[in-house]
């Protein structure tokens, strides 16, 4: 089945060549279990960078907590999405990996639907994020941990 005629509209093609390959490692001592908001360090990042146009990519360097891109206007949404993650993937799910405690496992498969790494557009020196789009690293373990994220940009730099 299709959908009602769209209209459909493409700006012009921007070409560039890719000068430089700005690598940072970013720490994020967590507080349990949820959503840690990065969109304010992901920009300064960018903007120490001299990102001009290109990509910022982000790569979280663990199995137990993740990354996403989410709303940022009402708190009650990433509310449900970490409820609708803990009905997906609970701790009493009989699983058989309990090594670190009942919230390892759940916390692998939270990860698996989420993401580990994520790519971010940069145009004129700004990440090209949507007005209620926010960069979020989650929390999947009941207990707090430092977590390490690979921030890097590549792309056209001035």
């Amino acid at each position: 089945m299709t959908s009602p005629k769209s209209s459909l509209s493409r700006t012009a093609l921007s070409t560039v060549s890719a000068d430089a390959i700005v690598s940072s490692l970013l720490t994020v001592q967590t507080s349990g279990p949820g959503f840690v908001d990065l969109t304010a360090e992901i920009a300064k990042f960018a903007k120490d960078a001299g990102a001009r146009e290109g990509a910022v990519t982000l790569f979280v360097r663990h199995t137990s907590a993740s990354l996403s891109i989410q709303e940022n206007a009402d708190p009650s949404v990433l509310d449900d999405l970490m409820t609708a993650l803990d009905r997906l993937a609970p701790e009493d799910g009989g699983w058989s990996h309990d090594t670190e405690g009942p919230d390892d496992m759940p916390a692998h498969i939270k990860t698996m639907l989420t993401a580990a790494s994520l790519q971010i557009p940069v145009l004129n020196g700004e990440l090209t994020l949507g007005t209620w789009q926010a960069i979020y690293l989650i929390e999947h373990r009941a207990r707090p941990h430092r977590r390490e994220i690979v921030v890097q940009f590549t792309g056209e730099t001035g």
